[in-house]
């Protein structure tokens, strides 16, 4: 038996394991990277394997799921659109007996196991590294994101680094829903409501290049710093001066855990980590060259 989905075809026998990934979106290389991850390590190991992209809708991300435990899966990799939307989709594939492992965010319900970067660390990372090159002085904002727990976390984990410094002020956050064009419109907002502002921390790299190209369209002197280590941010940070550093993670490694985890539940392991935090990694001029995901 042959199985397709999402263009994704691997033969199938009637012992064969069948992996299902809903993504949160497709429309960000970070989870193409993930995707290729999922392809690569189900085919090493004959897996069936299914994908989807909610595009942000949680509703769709729910039906989605149904669709791919009426088709059979084993293990759900659960990406959520929204954490505690999320719940329902867990909820019914734990329901049908399937084992579910939420990747890179934090997802409400019964899963079996959560695994994601030290997203805390991440924005910490950032912070602490936009505070020196400010000399410890000067007037930042946050670009925001989707109320993820990912990106409530390294928000957190910015401010607790900026809050070591007294005379770094943060006047401005807004939400730049984690889209280039979104995050360019939302910087140009922030740069005419605060002419003086020296450091913008983005949630994730795709807003960081938006906001990037909205500081160079205004020929201004403000200085970036975001979480990902997208390719194109660590292009930015080896060519120019804007761009100053990212908290890279590692996608590769959460899917290839994930994968690992529902496995082993499938294979009836019953002690099994229920959290496994991977770890990040400051990408700045120093260190970007030859770093790739």
């Amino acid at each position: 038996m042959v199985s397709v989905f999402s263009g994704v075809s691997f033969a199938q026998d009637d012992d064969q394991i069948s992996i299902g990934m809903s993504f949160q979106e497709m429309n960000n290389e970070y989870f193409i990277v993930m995707r290729e991850a999922l392809e690569s390590a189900a085919k090493s190991i004959g897996a069936e394997v299914m994908y989807t992209d909610a595009r942000h809708d949680v509703n769709k991300q729910i039906s989605d799921v149904q669709d791919m435990v009426t088709k059979g899966i084993d293990i759900l990799l659960l990406n959520p659109a929204d954490s505690v939307g999320a719940e329902a989709a867990v909820q019914y594939a734990k329901d049908q007996g399937v084992y579910v492992i939420a990747i890179d965010a934090q997802a409400e319900g019964p899963i079996d196991a959560f695994v994601g970067s030290k997203n805390y660390d991440a924005g910490y990372k950032a912070g602490q590294e936009m505070a020196k090159d400010l000399n410890g002085e000067g007037k930042v904002a946050i670009l925001d994101g989707i109320p993820v727990v990912p990106i409530l976390e390294r928000v957190e984990g910015f401010r607790a680094a900026i809050s070591e410094y007294p005379d770094i002020e943060i006047v401005d956050v807004q939400n730049g829903q984690q889209e280039r064009s979104k995050a360019m419109s939302v910087t140009e907002n922030m740069m005419q409501a605060n002419p003086d502002l020296d450091a913008i921390f983005s949630v994730n790299d795709t807003g960081a290049l938006g906001s990037l190209a909205a500081i160079k369209s205004a020929n201004e002197d403000i200085k970036l710093y975001s979480v990902d280590g997208h390719p194109e941010a660590i292009e930015a940070i080896l060519n120019g001066d804007i761009f100053q550093a990212t908290s890279a993670q590692f996608p590769r490694d959460q899917v290839r855990i994930g994968i690992g985890i529902g496995l082993a539940k499938y294979w009836g392991a019953e002690k099994m980590p229920e959290k496994i935090p991977v770890p990040v990694k400051l990408i700045n001029d120093e260190n970007a060259e030859g770093f790739s995901w």
